[in-house]
């Protein structure tokens, strides 16, 4: 189990840089230097921390090009399910291998993204976290301190004991 939760965190963290590697990509073609977050957009329900948008013109500019990206951001779930699957034999294991996955994989996105691109400056500067199904949009520091928790709370599931039945 051990060497499970070893090869997991590994893959998280590689996952990672492949993450950030493609944002690296994205803000180079379309010259975006801090955020997506544009100015014209509608607030469907701010929490503070995080705030559910529509923007008015797609994210990207290119509503093709976000297209994808939705698709990717759907295929990256799909990926750190698939992997928790394999890394547990029981569902609650399962569901502590996906926690862990998914925490360690936003925590180093963003310090790969900080070393690719310089960006985020600051751990409160405002970033789009997800597009599906709406925009999440907040402050670096929100998906961090989430990431921390789900990390966490993953070790605990992964490491319980098998249930008897």
């Amino acid at each position: 189990m051990k060497a499970r939760l070893i090869s997991l965190i590994i893959f998280s963290i590689a996952f990672a840089f492949v993450e950030a590697t493609v944002v690296f990509y994205l803000r180079e073609i379309f010259h975006i230097s801090n955020t997506y977050v544009q100015s014209n957009y509608k607030t469907l329900l701010n929490l503070g921390v995080i705030a559910f948008i529509l923007p008015d013109i797609p994210i990207l500019n290119d509503a093709k090009i976000t297209a994808a990206e939705l698709q990717r951001e759907a295929a990256t779930m799909i990926m750190l399910a698939s992997l928790a699957f394999l890394s547990a034999e029981k569902w609650k294991q399962r569901l502590g291998a996906f926690l862990i996955a998914f925490g360690v994989w936003d925590i180093f996105y963003y310090i790969f993204l900080k070393y690719l691109t310089g960006w985020p400056k600051t751990l409160f500067d405002v970033d789009v976290y997800f597009l599906i199904p709406i925009a999440w949009v907040g402050p670096v520091i929100t998906p961090i301190a989430i990431s921390l928790l789900i990390i966490i709370l993953g070790l605990k599931l992964y490491k319980s004991p098998p249930d008897k039945h």
